[in-house]
């Protein structure tokens, strides 16, 4: 591919947090790990680490392993909704004492007004996902300093049933100035490019970065998505074991198939940081991860619709050296066409 003739600008999302590349990587539990959050954060992207349900000394560590890697801006994601108000508070309070001065913390879901007070009062900036246009005006009005619309296209657990281009716009016409990005779809740069013609300031992509070297995905979860088609994916109830109440969108198998639920018995065992074992129900929302065995064919693997154009396992170097290549060629191309219309 040709280099490309423009610079990719950072736009209002990149200066907000230090990035050079308007591009946030989701935090997925199991998943972002300190190799992954700080290898796309060498990148000049935004490099997420993923806390879910890990306890306050294990957050400590896991922030001070990422820092010790990487000299950029990165962030940490919190799951008021699963960690539960207080342990979302130590977990917080944990990643504060160990960020740098320039990360920024990011929330899954609409947080407390107390946990944003908090992390903006210590200096970083704040970034809250959520799905509806009733949560994107709560988190503005809260203090967000970017607000990531998620549309129903994206993998993981949803927010909302709108896509994210139609959900962004009708925010969009009530704040014409706030920071506001996308997720859902995301998988090169030129989906960023125009997801940002849309109106958008940047993007969250999670599929694409489950599949690259640095990601804590077990091999088939990785393999599943290059092979995968946006049809074979599907919104279900099914994994809700550890996360009840919330669709999510996953690769097909047998169990989101089926007519029927079987027994929630164990079919995975997971070794935990301690090195301890825990058994993974049938059902259970824990992503397949590298620290998984078992019957891995049968565990949740979250992939939004755009896993058709992921095309290859390989590293978040290469994966976001593309991306700027891209993003900046369809810049190019969109003037052009502006200047010829």
């Amino acid at each position: 591919m040709t280099a490309p003739s423009l610079p990719v600008l950072p736009g209002r999302l990149g200066r907000a947090l230090g990035l050079t590349l308007p591009l946030l990587q989701a935090g997925m539990g199991g998943i972002a790990g300190p190799r992954l959050c700080a290898a796309v954060s060498r990148a000049g992207a935004g490099g997420v680490l993923a806390l879910y349900r890990e306890p306050p000394a294990q957050v400590s560590r896991l922030v001070t392993a990422t820092a010790r890697t990487t000299t950029r801006p990165f962030g940490v994601n919190l799951i008021p909704e699963v960690a539960g108000p207080a342990t979302a508070r130590a977990q917080l309070d944990a990643a504060l004492d160990s960020l740098p001065g320039h990360a920024f913390v990011t929330f899954y879901g609409l947080p407390d007004p107390d946990l944003l007070t908090a992390s903006a009062g210590a200096g970083h900036p704040t970034v809250v996902q959520v799905g509806t246009e009733a949560t994107a005006e709560r988190a503005l009005e809260r203090g967000a300093t970017i607000v990531v619309l998620q549309g129903s296209e994206a993998g993981g657990h949803l927010l909302g049933d709108l896509p994210a281009l139609p959900l962004l716009r009708a925010v969009r016409k009530r704040h014409a100035d706030a920071v506001l990005a996308v997720a859902g779809a995301v998988a090169t740069g030129a989906d960023l490019a125009r997801a940002i013609e849309e109106g958008a300031d940047g993007a969250m992509a999670g599929t694409v970065f489950v599949a690259t070297h640095e990601s804590e995905a077990h091999p088939l979860f990785r393999r599943r998505i290059v092979a995968a088609a946006a049809t074979d994916t599907v919104v279900t109830t099914r994994y809700d074991i550890g996360w009840p109440h919330r669709p999510h969108r996953v690769l097909r198998n047998a169990l989101t198939d089926s007519e029927q639920r079987l027994p929630a018995r164990f079919v995975a065992t997971v070794t935990t940081a301690d090195g301890g074992r825990l058994p993974v129900p049938r059902y259970s929302a824990t992503a397949p991860s590298v620290r998984v065995e078992g019957q891995v064919e049968d565990m949740a693997m979250y992939c939004g619709r755009s896993c058709e154009r992921v095309t290859a396992v390989e590293p978040v170097a290469a994966l976001l050296a593309r991306f700027r290549t891209e993003y900046a060629l369809a810049v190019r191309d969109a003037r052009g066409m502006t200047a010829h219309a």
